[in-house]
């Protein structure tokens, strides 16, 4: 990635389609009144056309900027479905988490007007995980092949896994990650939900929708042994959540990605680097974490 410029504005907003749920706005206003900025985060209901019209400038006045020919006030997006795989297109410089995973959802103005996009996506999943009790994990077991999908095999790598497997309803779907995969030094395999049976792992990673019901229910020992860490938080638990609390297994819900991947967004929102910690980070996270508790 090309150095960024470091972003300018003070407004921010969360777009996507559906919105109205998000939790960003409260995540993101914790944030800031932790750390005595006077920005604003506002949510907008986006689709994927109606987000190439606002990165015209022309259009950005829809959203209260300024008149054609000046300098769009905002500091950045946090963007959400179906937006990721748009701003990916869209975005001027990547970083690199962004180009493993071909999906942003995270996107800056620099002074120049150009944008990053950024993913915070599997640093969220990675420290969530790791919150949640997982150190590392050298089999790790990915429930779809959606965008999130890369995500996680991205973060399986930076939790020390040797081998992905995927289990999805089409098998096709699950080898388009094979190249991702090997670029990470891991092997891959894939199969349908219904032959997960001799399939093992320390980690389950779901990257179904929350009302996903299986047609077929996955292995008792995989169940027992494995912690079940799905992206999917409300309705909270989950269908596969809710099965596998039956079976006595250790499940974790997607609240606390959101809550990390927010927290790097708003790195990146202040400094434009995703590594440098907040001032008195530790309070701006626990602000963070009681805004959606």
């Amino acid at each position: 990635m090309a150095d960024a410029a470091a972003p300018v504005g003070d407004r921010l907003a969360v777009l996507g389609s559906p919105i109205a749920h998000s939790k960003s706005p409260a995540l993101h206003a914790a944030a800031y009144a932790a750390l005595g900025l006077d920005w604003t985060y506002e949510r907008h209901e986006v689709d994927e056309r109606g987000f190439d019209e606002l990165l015209d400038a022309r259009v950005l006045r829809r959203f209260g900027g300024p008149s054609e020919g000046e300098a769009a006030p905002w500091r950045g997006f946090s963007l959400t479905m179906p937006l990721k795989t748009r701003a990916f297109a869209r975005a001027d410089e990547l970083d690199l988490v962004a180009e493993q995973t071909g999906a942003v959802n995270t996107l800056v103005f620099g002074a120049d007007g150009r944008t990053t996009g950024f993913n915070t996506d599997v640093a969220g999943l990675v420290a969530a995980i790791v919150e949640a009790g997982v150190q590392s994990a050298r089999h790790v077991v990915i429930l779809g092949a959606g965008a999130t999908a890369a995500s996680a095999i991205v973060a399986a790598a930076d939790l020390g896994a040797e081998h992905v497997h995927l289990a999805v309803r089409n098998p096709e779907r699950g080898h388009e990650l094979d190249g991702l995969s090997a670029s990470l030094g891991l092997t891959h395999s894939v199969s349908t939900f219904g032959e997960l049976e001799g399939v093992g792992g320390e980690l389950v990673i779901s990257t179904l929708p929350g009302g996903t019901v299986l047609d077929s229910g996955l292995p008792l020992a995989l169940q027992r042994d494995a912690l079940l860490f799905d992206v999917a938080y409300d309705p909270w638990p989950s269908a596969l959540a809710m099965s596998w609390l039956k079976r006595g297994g250790r499940v974790a819900s997607g609240l606390g990605m959101l809550l990390h991947q927010a927290l790097v967004q708003v790195r990146i929102f202040v400094s434009g680097d995703p590594l440098i910690p907040l001032q008195d980070e530790e309070a701006v996270l626990a602000a963070m974490r009681a805004a959606i508790s």
